[in-house]
């Protein structure tokens, strides 16, 4: 018997059903049943449930029955503000795949005050059928519907609705003269918006404040006339008051805030460096800040108090350049690499004020404001929201995995079984171009586009969407070990290929695997947290354990695992974190160490990376190499570490940075710089395509004082 769902979305509608027969309670569970010509390649179950209560923790429980699940089934919860995502949790990290009867399982993830609303359900990735029942949402603990309830509170923010039609700002080509002015604009609006108290308390929308001068600085006759505008503009704000608990800046900071330029009276004029540096020293020690927080525990910025202002695809002119504002001042003030910038950072706000001015389509502006983000060169921070408008565009592309070595693009292994092998390609062959283009060519016209760190993760990056496009037959031209080659092949969808799951560099098969009697080898891009006991217990008596981190941790186990790696309290790591009270300034934590436990690895350790470790990855290989004993082989990361903040963007985008600084104890940097291994080992061409992991030979023959090579099994 089937039934109908009542208040449910998800899809694809044909993978979706009801089940009555197969139940843990009541007369239903909804059942998602998925084979190879499934529709896209994951199914969900979705439910919106607005946010009516209030507490600290929300909590999804539910049961789950799993057969034949290829990629991995979950429950999952999702909670949204008014500017887009807060947090989400689908089950990724605990691999539940296979044939399993029925199991309760838990997410929980803190209620935010900013939340409006979440989105609860079941999620299949892959092929198989999952079955979920009893669903039940908790907030501490007990159902949501008992909890107390949420009243919102309106914001004077969000009273000001003037400018919600539109910021009434048109298209015009500028004047140097106007971009000058813009640029200061830009940068005393930004200024003010974390340091004046009405804005930093909330008491004004400072978008819509920006939109009331823009005009007018835009329509004054010379530049005098520019700056008294702007003036009279602040003081509006009013002064503040002298401050009774007055912020101060600490001895210990990695960076100090960048805002001499106030007491510039030549350029802001006396009247205006005047205001600006009463407002910065009448800050207070414990200010409010309405534009931005700061997230439990960790302390990265967030933002999500910021209004996305998602309603339009193509925000106007006065909201795209209030879209470059934000972006600009929070790097201005809260990224924590600011001071490793290639460029100066004033430059990049005068060259993108008269380019966003004349935007006339929504592709353009998305593409323009990626650019903008790519600059602070860090590969955390992309316009995630709208990478399909990243070259090169298409739903296909060739079902080849494509990995530059020896500065060549490379295809290194097939996206799919059968599509792969039948484009004609093989692993090792050189792609040179594509359709006439040369991936040289390809490769200097995109870089804009692909935030990174350093160049070995934008090639990474390259590579991975190198052969994108519309679908249908291209011409490929290369070599094949060292010969001529050139063939047509045909791209495929990629909703057929398993693009997520062929982009890590470690071996097949198992977690841990016993190489050879005296050689151990784990990987953690399937690690369980909970078994890192186990693992240790297993790799007793070898004389090598390999730790692969060539691929992104499945489970946070720095110190699960890591604590099986020392022998005393070994400190690793210290981060630096924006300051409230001081935007701008970032001072440094007290470090974080690993603390022994048992069982304890006494052997040799080495730790296998390249430019696919990043992030919490470096941040393991960080732990993992302060151990005795221990060797990180490979190449340069992806020097992109810290965790993340997302950043809201009018027209719905959604960009992100590296969060909080990441150092070692010494206070030495790691950002774009990546963790430089100690014995620099990159696979060639000829290894690739003999089938070799030259790393792994490299690192374990290193550690065992003598040549070792992967053995054939047979």
């Amino acid at each position: 018997e089937t039934g109908t769902l009542t208040g449910w979305a998800g899809g694809p509608p044909a993978t979706l059903q009801l089940d009555s027969t197969v139940v843990r309670e009541g007369r239903f569970a909804g059942r998602i049943s998925r084979n190879s010509e499934s529709p896209s390649n994951f199914s969900v179950f979705t439910l919106t449930v607005p946010v009516e209560f209030s507490g600290d923790t929300l909590e999804l429980l539910g049961w789950i029955k799993m057969e034949g699940v290829t990629g991995f089934a979950g429950l999952w919860l999702r909670e949204d503000g008014r500017s887009g995502m807060l947090h989400f949790d689908n089950m990724e990290d605990r691999n539940l795949s296979g044939t399993a009867d029925w199991t309760e399982y838990r997410i929980a993830l803190p209620l935010e005050p900013a939340a409006r609303r979440l989105m609860v359900g079941g999620i299949l990735v892959g092929e198989g059928t999952l079955w979920i029942d009893d669903l039940k949402l908790l907030v501490d603990g007990r159902p949501a519907a008992e909890a107390p309830p949420f009243v919102p509170v309106v914001t004077q923010v969000e009273m000001d609705t003037e400018f919600d039609e539109g910021s009434r700002i048109e298209n015009r080509e500028l004047r140097s003269e106007e971009i000058e002015d813009l640029v200061l604009l830009g940068r005393v609006w930004g200024f003010l918006k974390y340091h004046h108290p009405r804005v930093t308390g909330g008491q004004l929308n400072w978008d819509y404040e920006l939109f009331r001068v823009i005009s007018a600085v835009l329509d004054a006759a010379d530049r005098t006339s520019a700056l008294r505008t702007i003036t009279e503009w602040v003081e509006g704000a009013g002064e503040p008051d002298r401050c009774t608990d007055c912020a101060g800046l600490s001895a210990d900071l990695h960076l100090s805030p960048e805002i001499d330029w106030i007491r510039d009276a030549s350029v802001l004029g006396a009247e205006l460096s005047a205001y600006l540096v009463s407002v910065y020293e009448n800050r207070t020690a414990n200010p409010e800040q309405y534009y931005v927080g700061h997230a439990r525990g960790v302390g990265n910025p967030d933002f999500s108090s910021e209004n996305a202002y998602a309603a339009v695809a193509l925000p106007d002119a006065g909201f795209r350049l209030l879209g470059l504002f934000r972006l600009w001042n929070i790097i201005e003030y809260w990224f924590p690499y600011r001071d490793i910038l290639d460029e100066d950072w004033d430059d990049v706000l005068a060259e993108y004020i008269p380019r966003l001015m004349t935007v006339d389509d929504a592709d353009t502006y998305r593409l323009m404001m990626m650019e903008v983000i790519v600059r602070i060169d860090d590969t955390h921070a992309n316009l995630w929201s709208s990478l399909s408008v990243r070259p090169p565009v298409g739903e296909a592309q060739l079902p080849v995995v494509v990995r530059f070595v020896e500065g060549r693009a490379v295809v290194t292994g097939y996206l799919h079984p059968e599509l792969g092998p039948a484009t004609g390609l093989e692993v090792g062959d050189v792609i040179l171009s594509i359709n006439g283009s040369t991936v040289d060519a390809l490769v200097s016209a995109w870089r804009q586009y692909y935030a990174a760190s350093n160049q070995p993760s934008r090639l990474r990056d390259i590579g991975r969407n190198l052969t994108k496009g519309s679908a249908g037959v291209v011409t490929v031209t290369g070599r094949r070990d060292g010969a001529p080659l050139e063939l047509s092949a045909q791209r495929a969808p990629t909703d057929q290929l398993d693009v997520q799951g062929r982009f890590g560099h470690d071996r097949p098969g198992d977690t841990f695997q016993m190489l050879t009697d005296d050689v151990a080898y784990l990987k953690l891009s399937s690690v369980e947290a909970a078994s890192t006991a186990d693992y240790i217990r297993r790799a007793s008596g070898t004389d090598v354990l390999v730790i692969d981190i060539r691929n992104y941790p499945s489970e946070f186990v720095v110190f699960a695992l890591g604590q099986h790696l020392v022998s005393a309290r070994t400190e690793f790591a210290r981060f630096t974190r924006g300051d409230a009270a001081n935007p701008g300034a970032f001072r440094f934590s007290s470090p974080v160490a690993l603390e022994p436990a048992e069982p304890h690895d006494s052997g040799q350790v080495v730790i296998l990376v390249d430019e696919v470790t990043q992030s919490q990855a470096e941040y393991t290989t960080m732990a993992f190499r302060s151990a005795p004993n221990t060797t990180v082989v490979g190449s340069t990361t992806a020097g992109a570490d810290g965790n993340i903040s997302p950043i809201p963007l009018p027209g719905g985008l959604r960009g992100m940075i590296s969060g909080i600084g990441v150092f070692y104890p010494d206070k030495s940097p790691t950002q774009r710089i990546g963790i430089l291994p100690d014995l620099e080992v990159r696979p060639t061409i000829a290894g690739i395509r003999a089938g070799r992991d030259e790393v792994l030979e490299a690192a374990v023959s290193h550690a065992l004082g003598r040549e070792w090579r992967m053995p054939v099994r047979r």
